[in-house]
């Protein structure tokens, strides 16, 4: 009796330890959630390297994108009107560019009369900030002495290595930008001519009728909201620029129609935009007046529009689910600044706008929409 009882735990004894690594095994292996959440986020930081590595073809057709769904509106307006789909995108094409490249040759001028006029308004920069001067030589100073005392003994001054000229730099960034507005033309016109192409197929391959109907809904609804959304901070951001450059002209700022264009431009980076506003109003005022209290009044006239803009404006034209997080807004413009330079700082707002935007209207994603929501 005592050998069976015996030989009866030695055996679940023996079981036991055979469970204990598997059970083990299951303790220590992750949940299939982990193992997903891993799994997406090498996929993600995937998309951000390639995106990286080929942002000389990726930022052009993210611009054909966004362009698209600006355009969008206007090539349905001319269809509605019985012009063929394929002429009207090129008539929308053209007429978008013409805008473009017609402010460009009008503000090319007085932007060339400001740089050159910059070396004579040297000296009234000098004496406007001569009270910063005696501060900068001495930190100059200071560094000149901790580099002689970490420079060993009969160590040479280091060798400084030229890099490419001037002509070599602009011939290169000529290259760079003749060849993005090509592929981005090219891409826009494919993508307003056939851009229903895209979503007449998936809506065949979706296996039924309500998977259908709902893809479309969904798409047409994105689609819409997008537009309104670039349309709307385009009218706003003309709105400021208006009255920058009213404001320019009533305080005496030559060419208020430049300073306009910039504060335009500068707008649709927000945050970032009118901070490097304000600093540049500011250099402007020193470069135009003699004496301090009036250098202010640019940048005091171009903050006093963007409180206006934000208090009153923004929330009139914007609704308020296209408000974004200023954290996000942040992390944005930092983020694709550093992988794509000035054209990724251009592109962060509209694209964690459209990414809102998408996240809303798909239901998985809601949760992520209201996260990125101001």
């Amino acid at each position: 009796m005592g050998g069976e009882i015996w030989s009866d735990i030695t055996s679940r004894a023996a079981e036991e330890s055979a469970a204990e690594p598997a059970v083990s095994r299951m303790e220590t292996a992750p949940p299939r959630s982990m193992r997903s959440v891993a799994v997406t986020g090498v996929f993600v930081l995937a998309i951000f390297y390639t995106l990286y590595v080929t942002g000389e073809i990726a930022i052009p057709l993210v611009f054909a994108v966004l362009f698209k769904l600006l355009l969008q509106p206007g090539v349905r307006l001319l269809a509605g009107l019985k012009v063929p789909q394929p002429l009207g995108a090129l008539a929308m094409i053209v007429l978008l560019f013409a805008v473009l490249g017609g402010g460009g040759y009008l503000l090319a001028g007085p932007a060339t009369a400001w740089l050159e006029r910059a070396p004579q308004s040297l000296p009234r920069l000098e004496q406007h900030l001569s009270v910063f001067k005696r501060p900068i030589q001495q930190v100059q100073e200071a560094t000149k002495q901790v580099e002689q005392l970490t420079r060993a003994p009969g160590e040479k001054a280091p060798v400084t290595v030229k890099g490419p000229g001037l002509v070599e730099y602009l011939f290169s960034g000529t290259r760079h930008l003749m060849s993005g507005l090509g592929i981005t033309v090219l891409m826009l016109f494919f993508l307003l001519t056939s851009g229903e192409l895209f979503m007449r197929r998936l809506v065949e391959i979706l296996p039924n009728f309500q998977d259908k109907k709902r893809a479309v809904e969904m798409s047409h609804e994105v689609e819409e909201n997008i537009s309104a959304y670039l349309v709307t901070i385009s009218i706003m951001n003309a709105m400021v620029g208006i009255a920058a450059g009213l404001a320019m002209w009533a305080i005496g700022i030559p060419d208020p129609i430049l300073w306009g264009a910039l504060a335009f431009i500068l707008n649709y980076v927000l945050i970032l935009g009118p901070l490097t506003g304000i600093g540049l109003f500011f250099l402007v005022g020193l470069m135009s007046f003699d004496t301090l209290w009036q250098a202010l009044l640019p940048p005091a006239a171009y903050l006093i529009i963007h409180v206006i803009e934000g208090e009153w404006v923004t929330p009139m034209l914007v609704a308020r689910r296209f408000t974004l997080n200023p954290v996000l807004v942040i992390g944005s413009l930092i983020f694709w600044d550093w992988m794509w330079g000035i054209p990724g700082a251009l592109l962060a707002v509209p694209m964690l706008a459209v990414f809102k935007i998408v996240c809303d209207r798909v239901r998985p994603l809601a949760a992520l929409g209201h996260f990125i929501e101001g």
